[in-house]
């Protein structure tokens, strides 16, 4: 039982952050059908907007201004990158994936040129942690579990799991951003254009849908998102950025994605959470198990492949309500 609470404690925040991470490259291929291979670059431009905003003597703001202004800045930043760059060849998949990874090496350099290949520390959003689960033992030999509380005086811990606030805050808002965009998709006028563009674009457009607005937005959440995911991982677990930091949680967000089934939400929230508990698994369960954590996401997408090729909620188009 000592091995089970941290896989489930680590597992499930873990897991919040990759489908938080993965939900903009699925959205934004639900949509517009667009492979955005940019995706990774978003996640990085968070990581640096918050280290601008909050640590620049000009800007200097509180942890959480700062990740608001910096999600709100790269949500932007997708939405002139789609606008520009990838609206022009919408349609043409191979050409958008060429332009996408395009943008992707140079926003890298650009990245490189500004901040050089220096790691830059990024602060936690906030500071302090706190004891999740533990087992302890007086001087008597009397032992009892403590829950989100520590042992008293002369108690003294043996097994234990502590988490971060900033992993804590990261976890709450990753499933309240999932339960906001279900409530969005379902409930509100631009949701419902979004579903209706995603099951028939040519049909959407005739019933007065302005397709190009509607992609702008959905870029601009898209990118919002994974700057979110690039702001939680860095402040929380990485505690750096540097410029080459991009490629990895694409390469994450393409497993989840295609583990979960190409355009479900529903599929990449369950996959981020698969994958986390996996990681974390292997981590505890198996000596020398971190070598083979950043190959379980793809070793896992694989399996998924070959028992269901279109991925555990694989459709052509989902979105579902």
């Amino acid at each position: 039982m000592a091995l089970i609470e941290p896989i489930l404690v680590y597992g499930v925040i873990l897991g919040a952050i990759y489908a938080l991470l993965a939900l903009g490259f699925t959205l934004i291929y639900g949509v517009c059908r667009v492979v955005n291979l940019t995706h990774g670059s978003f996640f990085m431009l968070g990581a640096y907007a918050f280290y601008t905003f909050e640590t620049w003597a000009f800007f200097q703001l509180a942890p959480i201004p700062a990740l608001i202004l910096g999600t709100i800045v790269v949500g932007i930043i997708g939405g002139i990158v789609y606008r520009l760059f990838v609206h022009p060849v919408i349609g043409d998949e191979v050409t958008v994936m060429v332009v996408t990874v395009s943008l992707a090496l140079i926003i890298q350099q650009l990245t490189l040129l500004i901040f050089s290949s220096t790691l830059v520390p990024v602060p936690p959003l906030l500071k302090g942690s706190i004891l999740i689960w533990g087992v302890a033992t007086d001087q008597l030999g009397h032992t009892q579990t403590f829950i989100l509380s520590q042992p008293p005086e002369g108690w003294t811990l043996f097994q234990s799991v502590t988490e971060t606030y900033s992993r804590l805050l990261a976890l709450a808002a990753s499933l309240g951003l999932f339960v906001s965009l279900w409530v969005f998709i379902s409930k509100s006028k631009i949701g419902r254009a979004m579903r209706a563009v995603s099951q028939d674009r040519e049909a959407a457009m005739l019933m007065g849908v302005n397709t190009e607005r509607l992609y702008i937005l959905t870029m601009g959440i898209s990118a919002a998102f994974a700057a979110l995911a690039g702001i939680f991982i860095a402040s929380s677990t990485l505690q750096v950025a540097y410029p080459y930091m991009w490629l990895s949680p694409l390469a994450m967000s393409f497993a989840i994605v295609i583990l979960g089934g190409l355009g479900s939400i529903k599929g990449t929230f369950i996959g981020g959470f698969i994958i986390g508990f996996l990681e974390n698994a292997v981590a505890i369960l198996i000596p020398q198990g971190g070598n083979l954590v950043p190959a379980i996401p793809f070793i896992t997408m694989v399996v998924i492949l070959f028992l269901r090729p279109k991925g555990l909620f694989g459709k052509r188009i989902e979105l579902e309500e």
